[in-house]
């Protein structure tokens, strides 16, 4: 029997079990995708906006950080803006189909199950990786014809695809060594995270280290963006020059990888990890003692992470906040428009904290999303054995989140109140008015979540794809993108965003704010009172 016996038909398996989640990934990115081009394209109406456009990113170190420019160009300019964002998601992607067939797979049983059949020692590696490439190549397919179809050349269209979906490559081959190492799912997911911060930081310190041309239009990387695959990625230039040699190095550190991946395979022990797990204390703390207690510990990975990255973003952004008041054109008429007010600083204020409530939704539903990752891997039957119900496990969930959102928010306001106070002055003034307008968001991020806890308590084999395709819908019908995307009212208004105040730019209206709050807790009692009297899905 060969290593690799079975891999074909446990390809086929996978791609049964993942027959929704890998559509939504590769549909949503995509949609994400066109909207960000439809945007670009839509805001950038003559030539001279995208040159001044281009040479404001181009000359400001900080946002080189986020991206590459490679001259005057509609598309590149939007591949500036959004390809680290695609490049990221597109690295999750693959690093959680990855874990998801393999780790995880082992830590339920499931693995164990099949393992007693035919299969080969490296046949479920190989099924997980086959299914992973098929949905990055399909990814780069779509996400050019995303591009197409919002008005971008197809050349730089599908080389931008290829850009980002050969950073998912790279990430599937680090899930396939990360799966070897660790032995959980979490710890593998978490490695795996590791190593695509370290890849950004890498990229960004090339490109904010890099030169500018003569022209002011075309930034010349630095040797760290060398050492990231999202550098790599950028290197190939979409719509600045179609560079598809910079692959290379994606295929071949995927190659590597994989060997790797084998080696470490086929030296531990089935079910565990090539790391030694820490034995815990003897006694817990008595803040353990309680579901709230262990509900925190067990977010406290995934809540350090975002920390970090929102004081980043509060930073970067804040930091060149003085720069806005010479935006001229299109772009001074988006930021207007996107504020509700002709003061340019505090209408990019409104849009930066208007993503920074996105992005705190996002951590929401993922964290949200261990309730349903809790009933089916196994550990859920375990807490509701002791004195803890359905009722309290679920709102001790939804109570730990939203304070999280809370503080991660703050966090937000602090760093960006702190860094636009040093370049605007007033810092005080900043900090208290920032400070409010993230609060503000918080009803539309808890509509979100309740949209979550429904989800889970009514439709619990479905929760997944319901809840990433309702932030998906929430962000893509938000003020950020609704009116570019010329989406009618009517639908505008499904987004929880869309009624959450414009501030710090116009005044907070305590109406909207009660009424979202109140929705979100009709949403969480609806799904809290679903869970307590439906049958929960245990391992077997």
């Amino acid at each position: 029997m060969s290593t690799l016996t079975g891999t074909r038909e446990l390809a086929r398996l996978a791609l049964r079990r993942d027959r929704v989640a890998l559509p939504v990934w590769i549909l949503g990115l995509s949609a994400l995708m066109a909207s960000f081009a439809a945007m670009t394209v839509a805001a950038l109406r003559t030539e001279q906006d995208v040159i001044d456009e281009t040479e404001f990113m181009a000359g400001n170190p900080a946002l080189r950080m986020l991206g590459l420019a490679s001259g005057p160009t509609v598309g590149g300019y939007a591949m500036i803006r959004s390809f680290a964002t695609l490049a990221i998601l597109a690295a999750l992607m693959s690093v959680f189909a990855v874990v998801r067939h393999t780790r995880r797979s082992e830590a339920t049983g499931r693995a164990e199950l099949v393992g007693a059949a035919v299969v080969g020692r490296f046949g479920t590696l190989a099924a997980a990786v086959l299914v992973t490439v098929c949905a990055d190549v399909l990814l780069a397919v779509f996400l050019g014809l995303g591009m197409t179809a919002a008005g971008l050349p197809a050349a730089g269209s599908f080389t931008a695809g290829a850009a980002i979906a050969a950073v998912g490559l790279v990430f599937t081959g680090v899930a396939a060594v990360t799966a070897q190492l660790s032995s959980s799912s979490r710890g593998a997911n978490g490695l795996a995270a590791a190593a695509l911060g370290l890849s950004f930081l890498f990229s960004g310190a090339g490109n904010l280290l890099g030169s500018v041309d003569g022209s002011g239009l075309r930034v010349v990387s630095a040797w760290p963006s060398w050492l990231s695959p999202i550098g790599w990625g950028q290197q190939m230039r979409p719509f600045g020059g179609d560079q598809w040699w910079p692959l290379a190095p994606s295929v071949a550190a995927f190659v590597a990888l994989l060997g790797v991946a084998g080696a470490l395979a086929g030296r531990r022990d089935f079910g565990r990890g090539l790391i030694r797990e820490r034995r815990g204390p003897a006694h817990a703390r008595p803040g353990l003692l309680g579901p709230l207690g262990l509900i925190r510990r067990l977010q406290r990975g995934a809540v350090r992470g975002w920390a970090v990255g929102i004081l980043a973003f509060g930073l970067v952004f804040g930091a060149v906040s003085s720069s806005v008041e010479d935006l001229g054109g299109s772009a001074r008429e988006w930021y207007r428009r996107m504020g509700g007010t002709d003061e340019i600083v505090d209408a990019y204020l409104t849009s930066l904290v208007s993503m920074a409530g996105m992005a705190v939704a996002v951590c929401t539903v993922q964290l949200l999303l261990r309730l349903r990752a809790e009933e089916t891997e196994g550990p859920l039957e375990s807490v509701l054995a002791t004195a803890v119900g359905r009722r309290r496990w679920t709102l001790g969930q939804v109570l730990t989140t939203w304070l999280t959102a809370a503080v991660l928010l703050l966090l937000f306001a602090l760093s960006t109140g702190l860094a636009a106070g040093q370049v605007l002055g007033d810092t005080p003034g900043r900090l208290g008015a920032l400070a409010g307008a993230v609060l503000a968001q918080l009803p539309g991020i808890m509509v979100v979540s309740g949209c979550v806890v429904a989800a889970v308590g009514l439709l619990p084999r479905w929760a997944v794809p319901v809840s990433w395709s309702v932030l998906l819908a929430s962000v893509l019908l938000g003020p950020l993108f609704g009116p570019t995307l010329d989406a009618p009212q009517w639908a505008q208004n499904l987004s929880a965003f869309t009624h959450v105040a414009k501030a710090p730019a116009t005044a907070i209206t305590a109406a909207p704010l009660t009424a979202l709050t109140a929705v979100s807790l009709l949403l969480v009692a609806l799904g809290t009172v679903s869970f307590r009297h439906r049958d929960l899905a245990l391992p077997a």
